[in-house]
């Protein structure tokens, strides 16, 4: 199975939006409901890119990009925009994802970075001009909300069924997080999760050293009680608790990544989630997590979803 990105995925995050409004997917996942005023490349504007197989260079001295790398040296810490209704300043927070999806390692401020992302928006209709903006970031989230089979279900109007008690299984004690709210997954997913954090703690020395990350907070939780807990606390409005979260399916873990003093753990504040994002768990995470069939949901750090298909990510995002 492969996640080739597509021309419609802007139009997906519209619908994806439109849908989940009426239902959120998941706790603190609220979504942009209007479509997004996105120009064509041939809007007058002058797209330069890199001469095919021609290698990024990260730093050029001149060039076209530079122009756009200096305003991406601006946008991303100063950017004042509400990507998820909530306010935030810049987009440090989503870099880790936009360089895996692009291609570039290349910093953000770098015009290798922009001639990257100028590549980038060619293919999806935008104008190349490699700066980022929110009809950019449209794309990119629709990207990533199409590889969730959960939001895909939510989009068709489904609620997905709990699994067969039978097809769960409990966490080992070392596997759980002290912030646990549930200790049950899917039988398949644990096994998968077991394969990545083995990976990731032999592949980075700070993971093997520190056990506490990449631990489990939350796995599955039941419909029932659930839905008990939100009307207890009544906070069952689809973005503090989902009204149908893909936690009822097995398939949802959310994962310590590391956290920033004085937030919780899943704490949703930008401060936070730009913390997390920087941390080696997730950077490594977002690289890697593809191999054992995971993916993330990219405004919470902390919360991957198995998707039954480990897949090439190389093959799948080269230009």
């Amino acid at each position: 199975m492969k996640f080739v990105p597509r021309p419609v995925a802007l139009a997906l995050s519209c619908l994806v939006a439109a849908t989940l409004m009426a239902g959120r997917a998941h706790a603190a996942e609220p979504e942009v409901a209007a479509p997004l005023d996105v120009p064509s490349a041939e809007a007058g504007q002058d797209t330069v890119l890199a001469p095919v197989g021609e290698a990024i260079i990260c730093d050029r001295a001149s060039g076209p990009m530079l122009d756009a790398a200096a305003s991406n040296s601006i946008t991303l810490y100063a950017m004042e925009w509400t990507p998820f209704n909530q306010r935030e300043m810049g987009w440090e927070a989503y870099v880790p994802m936009i360089q895996n999806e692009i291609g570039a390692a290349c910093d953000p401020t770098s015009p290798g970075f922009a001639e990257s992302l100028a590549a980038f928006q060619v293919r999806h209709g935008l104008i190349g001009n490699g700066r980022f903006d929110a009809a950019t970031f449209g794309v990119f989230r629709g990207l990533w909300q199409e590889r969730r089979p959960f939001v895909m279900a939510r989009v068709r109007g489904e609620c997905p069924a709990p699994p067969p008690i039978a097809e769960l299984a409990y966490l080992a004690v070392e596997e759980e997080h002290a912030e646990r709210i549930t200790r049950l997954v899917r039988r398949d997913v644990l096994d998968a999760y077991r394969a990545m954090v083995a990976a990731a703690r032999a592949e980075v020395p700070e993971l093997a050293q520190n056990p506490e990350l990449m631990r489990i907070f939350s796995s599955f939780r039941d419909p029932e009680a659930d839905a008990a807990r939100c009307a207890r606390e009544r906070n069952c409005d689809g973005v503090r608790r989902a009204v149908c979260s893909p936690h009822r399916t097995g398939t949802a873990l959310d994962i310590y990544v590391g956290h920033l003093a004085g937030y919780g753990v899943d704490s949703t504040n930008w401060h936070s989630r730009r913390y997390m994002s920087e941390t080696p768990a997730y950077r490594w995470m977002v690289k890697n997590a593809h191999r054992f069939g995971f993916v993330n949901y990219v405004f919470e750090p902390w919360h991957w979803e198995w998707t039954g298909v480990a897949f090439d990510a190389a093959a799948t995002w080269t230009p």
